[in-house]
C-alpha cells in the first residue's frame, strides 16, 4: 500500500448533512476513515458505512468502531 489522496469539493457537504459512505471493499479501513474525517471536517454527520465485501481479519471494522457499518458479504482474509 502506498500513499493516496481523497478529495471532495468544499461545498458538496453542508454542516448538518447526513452522509452514507459506500465502498466496494472494507479491508484495513484507511480509505473509509479518511473519507469519514473529510466529511466531518466539512460539518457532515456520518449516518453509516456500507460495503459490498469486508475482509474481517484485516481489522477495518475496529478502526471504524464509532460508525454504523453494514457489509453485504464478509470473508476471512
Amino acid at each position: 500500500y502506498g500513499s493516496n489522496v481523497v478529495e471532495i469539493q468544499e461545498k458538496a457537504i453542508k454542516p448538518g448533512d447526513r452522509v452514507i459512505i459506500v465502498d466496494d471493499l472494507l479491508a484495513t479501513g484507511g480509505t473509509m476513515m479518511a473519507t469519514a474525517k473529510l466529511v466531518e471536517k466539512l460539518g457532515g454527520e456520518i449516518a453509516g458505512i456500507i460495503t459490498l465485501i469486508e475482509l474481517t481479519e484485516l481489522g477495518g471494522r475496529e478502526l471504524l468502531k464509532n460508525y454504523f457499518i453494514h457489509s453485504i458479504v464478509t470473508y476471512p482474509y
